[in-house]
């Protein structure tokens, strides 16, 4: 290896984890003998095995070197498969082929692979492509935290802001202060789960950010909601349930007329959320009964996790339901009808609820917005 690359190589790809799939021995071995110096490696022999490996320890491996043909999953089919959990955005791989097709290697490239070697495997080329491409990736990673770095700091400062205002609307519906943070949870593990089983919704990281933030301010329009309807102890008339449901639309609106930022994507999602979290899949919500995906994802989503914390929260009208009560409620359509797909994404991370839900209640119990406000009221008086 020439100096330039070792010094590199010392630098950026110190045992670094490469996962080898090849249905045939002979080949997995002989990629072994070029590479165990330099690298860990990982042998599977198909492709359902290269699946599983890549998945569980998809944090560990830095490159994969893909066969395409393979028994009972295909290179093709782990491709796909990366491809849907947007895996080959950290995770390069290289094609191992015996072919030559350009249509059979440009559709390859057109599924993601990053480069290609072909067998027989000549040591010389396989180890320079394995390096280039691991370093090439690495570099990526670190511009990549660069920019994510920046980025997180403005966007943290936008969250504390919008997390600020949303705390004074729960103060006055007369909460603790922990919904918002509790919804932007939940709005989370359900956007992440979503990412997870399906990609026909496509969220980005960006999106998904975007989801989670805007979810603070899903109920901003209750600050133009009189008190003695958000803090009614019982039942509301049909009246007053009117008024209430007008804080879709107040919310909506207050977006709609800031006089900067309409073209801003936060702005955008914010507006969907606000006005539509109290439409239901079947067409039975307010304020425009949207069926169905003419709902955002966005607001889909938020209205799960808004009625999930609505449930197992105290409330002025309400007692606190048990978590597999909240779940069974929700289940039964007692709080209206949901996307079914997303019913099965809020199952997948009932564990997960439940044990947040356990920990925000020591949290409560320590931290009481409303009240710290009340009393420093009171001394002020």
């Amino acid at each position: 290896m020439a100096e330039i690359d070792k010094a590199l190589f010392s630098d950026e790809l110190h045992k670094q984890t490469i996962l080898i799939a090849d249905d045939t021995e002979l080949n997995r071995n002989v990629l072994r003998d070029m590479l165990c110096d330099e690298f860990n490696l990982i042998l599977v022999k198909d492709g359902v095995e290269a699946l599983d490996t890549i998945m569980s320890k998809k944090d560990e491996i830095d490159l994969v070197l893909l066969d395409i043909v393979m028994p009972r999953a295909d290179g093709f089919e782990v491709l796909k498969a990366m491809k849907r959990y947007r895996l080959l955005d950290s995770i390069p791989v290289i094609m191992i082929t015996v072919y030559n097709d350009d249509q059979f290697i440009e559709k390859a490239f057109s599924m993601g692979v990053t480069d290609y070697i072909s067998r027989p495997f000549n040591s010389n080329v396989v180890h320079k492509r394995v390096v280039n491409t691991i370093l090439m990736y690495a570099k990526q990673k670190k511009l990549m935290r660069l920019v994510q770095d920046q980025v997180y700091q403005r966007q943290k400062s936008n969250s504390i802001m919008i997390n600020m205002l949303s705390h004074i609307v729960e103060f006055r519906n007369g909460e603790s202060g922990l919904h918002v943070i509790r919804i932007n949870n939940i709005t989370e593990l359900l956007c992440r789960k979503v990412v997870e089983k399906t990609d026909r919704y496509r969220l980005t990281e960006e999106e998904i950010f975007l989801i989670c933030t805007a979810s603070s301010m899903h109920d901003i329009g209750k600050i133009a909601i009189p008190a003695e309807i958000l803090n009614k102890p019982g039942k509301l008339t049909k009246s007053e349930f009117d008024i209430m449901k007008t804080h879709t639309m107040i919310g909506a609106q207050m977006l709609e007329n800031i006089p900067f930022y309409q073209n801003e994507p936060l702005i955008k999602t914010a507006y969907d959320i606000c006005r539509w979290h109290h439409e239901r899949y079947d067409g039975g919500g307010y304020p425009d009964g949207l069926v169905g995906d003419e709902i955002p994802i966005s607001a889909q989503i938020v209205s799960i996790a808004d009625v999930y914390d609505s449930l197992v929260s105290l409330r002025v009208y309400k007692p606190a339901y048990a978590h597999e009560k909240a779940m069974q409620m929700i289940y039964n359509g007692e709080s209206g009808v949901f996307n079914p797909f997303l019913l099965e994404c809020l199952s997948e991370i009932a564990d997960t609820l439940k044990n947040d839900l356990e920990k925000m209640d020591v949290i409560s119990q320590r931290f009481d917005l409303k009240k710290m406000l009340d009393d420093a009221l009171k001394k002020e008086i």
